[in-house]
């Protein structure tokens, strides 16, 4: 067996039992309960008002921030399950780099229960998750937004539509400034298969927004291909 087939294998396995089990709270500790338990939910993950269009947080009855008000981004909107803070910062940092696939299930039905994310699902035709260049995959194991989008909506998931074409360095290592530079011509759409993006309804999903600049990238190729709509779907949104 080579190596991708048992890292492919290790993870099913790990998630067939963390999914069989009882589990204990990875915020409070709490016994029997579900990764993360019910009351923590409540506690950190209250939904707060934020900007349509980037989903940094903003005061009650405004719908969109002086950024995206004087450069709006290629957005039609954006949606955040929770803030990157604690606890969140520190699940979606196992999740991601830990090697802990089994994780996206729960992370994902925490994003379902975020406000009008149901229905942004719904009315999608497709849900595209950020890719990773191929030496990030490798180095990583799997694409931690990938897996976020199957347990989201499998049928809508494609992965091989926009494709990422250029490795860069992680944005969270550069400056704000940086990061808009550092990722331009990083994505593409498959060439072959362009026309399946015209004039349709589609959620960018991806599991951490910083500056947005991967995220707006990203959807600025999908807005050249011909895609009508654009929602950004995030797990987590720094503040």
């Amino acid at each position: 067996m080579n190596r991708p087939m048992l890292r492919t294998l290790l993870h099913r396995l790990f998630h067939q039992v963390s999914t069989a089990l009882p589990s204990q709270c990875a915020v409070c500790h709490a016994w029997p309960a579900q990764p993360v338990c019910e009351v923590c939910v409540a506690r950190f993950a209250q939904p707060q008002p934020r900007c349509r269009t980037c989903a940094l947080p903003v005061s009650g009855g405004v719908n969109q921030c002086g950024a995206c008000v004087r450069q709006p981004p290629p957005l039609d909107a954006c949606l955040c399950a929770v803030p990157y803070a604690f606890p969140w910062g520190g699940l979606v940092t196992r999740y991601k780099f830990g090697n802990a696939p089994g994780w996206a299930g729960a992370l994902a039905l925490l994003m379902r229960s975020a406000p009008w994310v149901e229905p942004a699902l719904e009315q999608a035709d497709l849900l595209l998750p950020m890719p990773l260049s191929p030496a990030r995959l490798q180095a990583r194991g799997f694409n931690q937004s990938l897996e976020l989008a199957r347990h989201l909506a499998p049928s809508k998931t494609v992965a091989d539509l926009l494709l990422r074409i250029r490795h860069t360095a992680p944005q969270s290592s550069l400056k704000r400034e940086d990061r808009l530079k550092n990722v331009v011509t990083a994505f593409a759409v498959e060439p072959l298969r362009s026309a399946e993006l015209r004039g349709k309804r589609v959620v960018l999903l991806d599991d951490v927004m910083t500056s947005g600049a991967s995220l707006f990238a990203a959807a600025q190729t999908l807005r050249e291909a011909g895609v009508s709509h654009i929602t950004g779907l995030v797990l987590a949104r720094t503040e």
